[in-house]
C-alpha cells in the first residue's frame, strides 16, 4: 500500500493545520481515468487518528484488487480531526485560544473536512473532489462528522456513506448522558505520559481496554497517537518523554458536544432518500446502549445492516479485517446496484 502525506498551513479561510493521508496500491493507477472509480474519505473517531484506518484500508485493498471484485477503487483519503495526530500536534497553540479551548466538536470536525475537499488545485490544493466519485466512511465521532459534511454549502457530490458505530441518537441526547459522562471521566483518569514508546506499549498491552486492539493498531497508535512530550526538550528526567497527541481537555471537549448526536440525524434522514447508506455496528453494545443501537436501526431505511459479532464500539481498532470486509461488501452492494441501472 503506497501513501503520500498532505498538510494544509492555517490560512485568512481557515485558522488551523489541516493534515491527511493519501493511500492506494500501484493497480488503482490504471483507475485513475475512470469518472466511476471510487474515492474513499474516512474520517475517525474520538481519540484516535488517521493513520488507525490503515489495516482497514488493507482489507479493503485486498478484496477490491481481485480479478472479479465489482469495486473499482482509485485511492483512499484519511483526514485528521483538527485537534487530534498530526493536526492536533501542529494546533496545540492555536487550540489553547478561547475560541477552541475545550470548544471543539463535531460540527468544527466536519467543517474542517469542508474545507480540506475545498481546495482545489487553483488553490494549491492535491485533488479537485469534485470531480471525484466520492464515498464517505466514519466511526463514531467520524460517522457523525461524515453525516454534518452532506448539509455544508456548497455540498459536495458524494455517492455513498458507511456509517460505522456512529454516536448518534435519534431519540435524543439523554440516551447517550451517561455514556458521555463516562467518557469524559475516562479521558481525564486515563494515563496520558510515559517515558518512552517502549515504556507506553509494554502498558497498553496491559491495558483491558486496549490490549483487545489488534497488535497491529496498537503499534500503529504508539507511533501516531502519542508524540514527543512538549517537556521532553528540557533537561533529561525533568519531564515524561512522551504523551497523547490528542490531549485529555481536547478529547472531553469532543464528549461534552451537546449537539453531535442528535444535530446529524435530520441531514441522515435526507440522505436515504439520495443514495445508499450503509451501517455497520458490533454485536457487543459495550459502549453505546443497545437501546440506541435500535434507535438508529431505526431511522433507517439502510442501504444495509450488518452487525459484527464479538467486536464493541471500536471495530476498526479490535476488527479491522472483519470490518474491512463488511465495508468491501457495502462498496460492492453499490457497484451491483450501479450495474443494474
Amino acid at each position: 500500500m503506497l501513501e503520500e502525506s498532505v498538510t494544509y498551513a492555517p490560512s485568512a479561510r481557515y485558522p488551523l493545520y489541516l493534515t491527511a493521508k493519501r493511500y492506494w496500491l500501484p493497480a488503482f493507477e490504471a483507475n485513475a481515468g475512470d469518472p466511476a472509480a471510487l474515492t474513499l474519505l474516512f474520517l475517525h473517531a474520538t481519540s484516535f487518528h488517521k493513520e488507525t484506518w490503515m489495516p482497514t484500508l488493507d482489507a479493503i485493498f485486498a478484496l477490491a484488487s481481485s480479478e472479479d471484485s465489482p469495486v473499482k477503487i482509485r485511492e483512499a483519503w484519511c483526514l485528521d480531526c483538527p485537534n487530534h495526530g498530526a493536526s492536533g500536534q501542529m494546533n496545540a497553540t492555536v487550540l489553547l485560544q478561547p475560541e477552541f479551548f475545550l470548544n471543539f466538536s463535531c460540527e468544527r470536525f466536519a467543517q474542517a473536512v469542508h474545507h480540506f475537499l475545498s481546495i482545489g488545485p487553483d488553490q494549491g490544493g492535491s485533488v479537485d473532489f469534485r470531480k471525484r466519485n466520492l464515498v464517505g466512511i466514519g466511526h463514531s465521532l467520524g460517522g457523525c462528522a461524515i453525516t454534518m459534511l452532506q448539509a455544508i454549502e456548497p455540498v459536495f457530490p458524494f455517492s455513498s456513506i458507511v456509517l460505522i458505530e456512529p454516536l448518534l441518537s435519534p431519540a435524543g441526547s439523554h440516551h447517550l448522558r451517561r455514556l458521555r459522562e463516562l467518557l469524559v471521566k475516562g479521558a481525564y483518569e486515563r494515563r496520558d505520559v510515559w517515558p518512552d514508546r517502549h515504556q507506553a506499549m509494554l502498558l497498553l498491552q496491559r491495558r483491558d481496554r486496549t490490549k483487545k486492539w489488534d497488535p497491529r493498531i496498537l503499534k500503529i497508535f504508539v507511533e501516531y497517537g502519542i508524540l514527543e512530550h512538549p517537556g521532553a526538550r528540557y533537561p533529561e528526567g525533568a519531564y515524561p518523554g512522551v504523551t497523547l497527541a490528542c490531549t485529555r481537555d481536547q478529547e472531553a471537549a469532543m464528549y461534552r458536544d451537546p449537539d453531535g448526536a442528535t444535530k446529524p440525524v435530520e441531514t441522515l434522514k435526507r440522505l436515504f432518500r439520495a443514495y445508499p447508506v450503509h451501517l455497520i455496528l458490533g454485536g457487543e453494545a459495550d459502549f453505546v446502549p443497545a437501546r440506541v443501537h435500535k434507535a438508529i436501526i431505526d431511522a433507517g431505511p439502510y442501504a444495509s445492516v450488518a452487525t459484527i459479532e464479538n467486536a464493541g464500539h471500536l471495530i476498526v481498532q479490535e476488527v479491522p479485517d472483519r470490518l474491512g470486509k463488511a465495508i468491501y461488501d457495502a462498496l460492492a452492494q453499490n457497484a451491483r446496484l450501479r450495474s443494474k441501472l
